[in-house]
């Protein structure tokens, strides 16, 4: 059995499938996508993981292995890579969650760690909450209507949390994180509900914005914590910040 960090950051990036996010079909083997990425897990002495379908041994032994695992896992093209990847971190935690204190989960192209965030007293004062990022936008925004039509057709109280949580800010599930007991349970649902409804979604939407918000506003609500310190102001494309624990674009 793997030997795991007790704090760790971990991302995903699976290719051979269409990404909608880029317009693209992601190249095996890039490691240009993944560079600054783990250039800040080295830069501030963190440790990451790196779960694949695609690196050859060549490319992975360019990456310090000081800083960063990579962990090659079979991509179920049942499901896009944006929800496959929670069913790989639901696997993960249950198998060495008794390793690891806190995690962060966060995409990997545009995301970059800028501070410690399991040094911060922040952090270290809500270690039960469940952390993520944001965007400058309501929940209720014409975006996110037309992704959550999937859900919303199949998820019977998904149609009450929108009414109910429309005027709340917009959470990114491309930064989330805390203690592993809440990333586990945080894991188990996203998991329950991807494999449960997405698996028959036919929508141009990948379901995963809609479907954390949903878990996060309906289960986390009373210790969820977002934005500042946690990132940048997404899409802002603030290099110059160094307050926040992540640059999200």
């Amino acid at each position: 059995m793997l030997k795991i960090p007790g704090n760790i950051i971990c991302a995903s990036l699976f290719t051979g499938v269409y990404d909608v996010n880029r317009n693209e079909l992601l190249p095996d083997d890039n490691l240009q996508l993944i560079e600054k990425w783990c250039q800040s897990i080295k830069n501030l002495d963190l440790k990451g993981i790196i779960f694949h379908n695609s690196f050859s041994d060549k490319t992975i032994s360019e990456v310090n292995p000081g800083y960063i695992r990579f962990i090659k896992v079979d991509f179920d093209a049942i499901l896009n890579p944006n929800v496959y990847r929670y069913l790989v971190y639901f696997e993960f935690l249950k198998k060495y969650g008794d390793q690891i204190q806190h995690v962060f989960f966060t995409d990997i192209a545009d995301v970059e760690v800028i501070r410690n965030p399991f040094e911060d007293l922040f952090f270290l004062q809500n270690s039960d909450s469940l952390f993520c990022g944001d965007e400058e936008e309501s929940l209720d925004n014409p975006w996110m209507r037309e992704h959550c039509t999937h859900l919303r057709n199949f998820i019977p109280e998904f149609k009450d949390f929108e009414e109910k949580n429309k005027n709340e800010t917009l959470l990114n599930c491309g930064i989330i994180g805390g203690r592993t007991e809440v990333m586990l349970e945080l894991m188990e649902r996203l998991r329950h509900i991807h494999t449960t409804y997405t698996v028959s979604n036919r929508t141009p939407y990948t379901l995963d914005m809609g479907a954390f918000n949903f878990v996060a506003r309906t289960r986390f609500s009373d210790n969820l914590i977002h934005g500042f310190p946690i990132n940048t102001r997404f899409k802002r494309y603030e290099s110059d910040r160094n307050d926040c624990w992540f640059r999200h674009k």
